[in-house]
């Protein structure tokens, strides 16, 4: 199914692998266009892209609301502290009222696993899932696809060790779906707390112990350690975890010599990566950030219509 034809984007459990790659391919000439002194296309121009975010962002939202701008799409974030959701109004009022304004496109990020499947149901409005609840985050992990494939040259058969708190983890999950469908070795790894049942039924190696876990990785993801979960007794303390599961240099003995360092932030420094790691060459999450543009522009542009011919324009 191309992205043109596909209403929504809810994760990518159900997205082909060709629907991904179109999505890579196309963020290469959009990582250019960030590139260039005067950021603008008119690809997108007289369409409309609101973001909805239930939950705190500082990445996601900014970098919808900056892709959408820099293709001419105007761009309104919905401040839902401020909104008339605080006054009692339900979901399906909120979408309604926003869909009756005339947008195209909403993005939705909310606490609650299926909100935004729920609202792609009752709405004649493409929706982008920005996260929900502990389900998906399908773009984050196309941008750490995209990531991978710019520094690798490819996604197949590679070794990919992801870390921390699965469990809880949307970006784990979205990545899983998305790295199993180029056939690569994925390993996830983390205290048993923190490690989702059955994990292993979606084709993943499961590890408690990190060396081992990491050993002839071509790529490291380090998961953000939820602090605002600790008190329900997943693990004892912080410098405990960080003790066993942080990653560090001589955590990395056993890994590729050229391994990938991704984290999809924001960062605890001295929990689940240390500084020495998150400021070397390795890491490359400052990277990730800009790449996350690129690839929520490609998004936008082949969902919302826009022709390949009109991408560098």
């Amino acid at each position: 199914m191309a992205l043109a034809q596909r209403k929504d984007l809810l994760g990518l459990r159900d997205m082909s692998r060709e629907e991904i790659e179109m999505i890579l391919q196309t963020a290469v000439p959009m990582k250019d266009i960030i590139k260039r002194d005067i950021k603008k296309v008119p690809t997108l121009r007289g369409k409309a892209l609101v973001t909805v975010f239930y939950e705190p962002s500082t990445r996601t939202r900014t970098s919808f609301e900056i892709a959408g701008k820099y293709l001419s799409a105007d761009t309104v974030n919905l401040a839902v502290s401020t909104s008339s959701v605080q006054k009692g109004e339900s979901l399906r009022d909120t979408i309604k009222t926003i869909e009756v304004m005339g947008f195209d496109v909403i993005v939705m990020r909310h606490a609650m696993s299926g909100t935004p499947h729920y609202v792609a149901r009752n709405t004649d409005m493409r929706v982008i899932n920005a996260g929900d609840g502990a389900n998906e985050h399908p773009t984050q992990a196309l941008l750490d696809l995209y990531t991978i494939k710019e520094k690798k040259g490819t996604l197949e058969g590679l070794a990919v060790t992801i870390v921390g708190d699965i469990l809880h983890s949307r970006v784990a999950r979205s990545n899983i779906y998305g790295l199993s469908k180029f056939g690569c070795d994925i390993r996830v790894v983390g205290p048993s707390t923190l490690m989702a049942p059955e994990i292993e039924k979606l084709g993943v190696k499961c590890y408690y112990d990190l060396e081992k876990a990491v050993a002839g990785a071509d790529v490291v993801n380090i998961l953000r350690i939820q602090k605002e979960r600790q008190h329900s007794g997943l693990f004892p303390t912080l410098d405990e975890y960080a003790n066993l599961y942080m990653i560090k240099k001589d955590k990395l003995k056993k890994a590729k010599e050229d391994v990938l360092i991704l984290h999809p932030g924001p960062m605890n420094r001295g929990v689940e990566i240390s500084s020495e790691i998150a400021d070397g060459t390795q890491a490359l999450i400052n990277e990730q950030v800009t790449n996350g543009v690129a690839v929520r522009m490609a998004l936008l542009f082949l969902m919302m219509g826009g022709t390949r011919d009109e991408s560098t324009n």
